[in-house]
Order: structure tokens, then C-alpha cells, then sequence
């Protein structure tokens, strides 16, 4: 199989794949070897970066979660979310974003602590979070109340290999004084 025939063989897959390939599953369906799919990842990647010399795509494909997908660019990230927001498309509510990046930042974390932190009750929201696959509960605390993090699922799609991927959020918080004082409050 030529690189050209391996490489558009590679992406008609992604195209249609709803989560990530290992280059190994890929080279089982194409018939040749892993490393050989995995250097042709790379080839697909920066091409589509622009790194090769052609213009860069509104997509691009990512090593995410053990595997590899083709994402929107970051670079249209603005454009992407007016669409998403703006439509029909919209999956997840205010409120469940909001859970999210709670649990995000601090998992692992129990319900009451969630609900403490954004000031509201988030049992319905922490349901569709579980039904959706996003969280998922990672044991308990000695008073047996359930604790929540992110799954895998969560990190395909949001485009990360990892939670230390999650941008910092220091620069928006108040300092370190009015930090102790509010959580002496909660």
C-alpha cells in the first residue's frame, strides 16, 4: 500500500470513528504495521497543522485518551462555540458546564461539596453528567458520602490526554488571603 493510499485509507477511519484509534487498530483493519500507521499519524497531523508547507485546516487530528481524532482547530474554537451555543446543537446547560469544570478542578469531589461551591443543588445536573458519561464516581468519603471525577469520555471530548492539560486557574482567582477566608466561610 502506497503512503498516499495509507495515509487517505487512515483518514476516511477517523472520519467516521465516535472515539479514538490506536494506530494498532487502525494497522489491524489496514494490514500493515503499527509503527508505520503511527508515523503516518504524525505526517496527517502536521500536515493539517500547516507545518508541512500547505495552508493549516479548520480541523486537525490529536493523540487523545490512548488514541488519535480529528477535532475542529483550536484556532476556530470562537467560531465552533457560537455555532454550538446558537443552535440546535447545544448538549449541556449553564449549570451542567459550570458542575463540570467544578468537578474538573477539583475531583475527587462529593456532591454536597459541589453543591457548596456553586451555591445551588446540583443533583440533577451530577444525573446527567453520569447518564452523558462524563463523571463518574471514584469511591466514597469515611461518611460514605460518593465522590466524582472525570472519565475518559470527558477528556475525548474536550480534546486532552489529561487533566494537567486544564488551564490554570490562579490567574483568575482572588489572592491566596481572600481564598482562606472564603473557604472558612463554606
Amino acid at each position: 500500500m502506497s503512503e498516499h493510499t495509507l495515509r487517505a485509507s487512515i483518514e476516511a477511519i477517523l472520519m467516521v470513528a465516535s472515539e479514538p484509534i490506536t494506530p494498532s487498530e487502525l494497522a489491524a483493519v489496514l494490514g500493515v504495521d503499527a509503527s508505520n500507521v503511527e508515523s503516518q499519524l504524525h505526517v496527517l497531523a502536521d500536515e493539517y497543522r500547516g507545518r508541512t508547507g500547505s495552508p493549516a485546516r479548520g480541523f486537525e487530528l490529536r493523540a487523545v485518551a490512548g488514541g488519535w481524532r480529528i477535532y475542529s482547530s483550536r484556532a476556530y474554537a470562537d467560531v465552533v462555540g457560537r455555532f454550538v451555543v446558537g443552535s440546535a446543537h447545544a448538549r449541556l446547560s449553564q449549570a451542567a458546564l459550570e458542575t463540570l469544570a467544578v468537578i474538573a478542578y477539583r475531583q475527587p469531589i462529593s456532591r454536597a461539596r459541589i453543591c457548596r461551591i456553586r451555591g445551588v443543588n446540583v443533583d440533577g445536573v451530577v444525573r446527567t453528567l453520569l447518564a452523558r458519561g462524563l463523571i463518574e464516581e471514584t469511591g466514597a468519603t469515611p461518611s460514605g458520602a460518593r465522590l466524582y471525577g472525570t472519565t475518559g469520555e470527558f477528556l475525548e471530548k474536550m480534546g486532552m490526554t489529561s487533566l494537567s492539560e486544564l488551564l490554570p486557574l490562579a490567574p483568575y482567582l482572588p489572592d491566596a488571603d481572600a481564598l482562606i477566608e472564603l473557604e472558612e466561610e463554606l
